[in-house]
């Protein structure tokens, strides 16, 4: 997909971001914190509409879904800023009613998403040792699994669908068990020629400020989710990860690899970050 320079003449930078509680840590300094005229930030959009935003120029950043990274040409990435998890993510799963993924043969993929989407082609492929079909649904696991053995369901919707009947399958689990690495889901991206205006919206210095007010993401997000507040708590501080350790930088890698062996991105680019 061709990338279109973002507008140079804007007094802060577009950027855009989900709004789900995963990425509440790495945007809170911009809505509410220190940080909130240091860019123009663009929230409540799916993962995948990020990634279209800043291929289309309509930001200058924007946190991407990592596959995109392959896909789009001049691009760079935040060093040391992402959305991971080491073992258990809990908000990226598949629901099946089918206890052994052997027996999945289609896959309905939540349509917000594109690494996870790949991470389910890897993980059939290349672990479990078979192809699956696969097709983009909106995020409502009853109607996705009507036509489909499994489904596959990212973000907030991903915590908070009910689970009767159902076996939920954790993806940065299955990663872990098969590969010893943990797994990196998204990361900030700006467009080359963008850099210096977005290297001012200090996106390491926004995480630690918004890690440090976890305790009033929670609160906020315990009204939006319903879930307790001891369970979003240990979901922002065990499950998710925000910096990119050596640990995350290698699953990365893997997985790049793994996308081009299996025909998911027509080649590997190395890392490339702006410091």
């Amino acid at each position: 997909m061709p990338i279109i320079a973002p507008d140079e003449n804007r007094d802060s930078p577009r950027v855009a971001a989900s709004s789900y509680l995963n990425s509440a840590p790495l945007i809170w300094s911009y809505t509410r914190g220190s940080r909130r005229r240091a860019v123009e930030l663009l929230t409540d959009t799916a993962p995948a509409r990020c990634a279209d935003m800043l291929a289309r120029g309509e930001v200058a950043a924007a946190l991407v879904p990592v596959i995109e990274y392959q896909r789009l040409p001049e691009v760079a990435v935040v060093p040391g800023v992402c959305v991971g998890a080491r073992r258990a993510v809990r908000s990226v799963v598949l629901a099946t009613r089918r206890d052994d993924l052997r027996d999945v043969r289609r896959v309905a993929l939540d349509e917000s998403s594109r690494t996870s989407a790949a991470l389910v082609r890897i993980i059939f492929r290349e672990f479990l040792g078979h192809d699956v079909e696969t097709a983009p649904r909106a995020a409502d696991v009853g109607a996705m699994l009507a036509g489909a053995d499994a489904a596959l369901v990212i973000g907030d919707p991903a915590m908070t669908f009910p689970r009767a009947g159902l076996f939920v399958h954790d993806l940065a689990t299955l990663w872990r068990e098969h590969t010893g690495r943990g797994f990196v889901f998204a990361m900030w991206m700006a467009h080359e020629s963008a850099l210096e205006a977005v290297r001012a919206a200090d996106f390491a210095g926004a995480r630690d400020e918004g890690l440090a007010q976890v305790g009033e993401i929670v609160a906020d997000y315990e009204r939006r989710l319903r879930l307790p507040r001891e369970e979003l708590r240990d979901y922002l501080t065990e499950n998710v990860c925000f910096e990119l350790d050596d640990d995350l930088r290698a699953g990365l890698e893997l997985y790049f690899a793994l996308a081009h062996k299996h025909g998911l991105v027509e080649r590997v680019r190395p890392l490339r970050s702006f410091e």
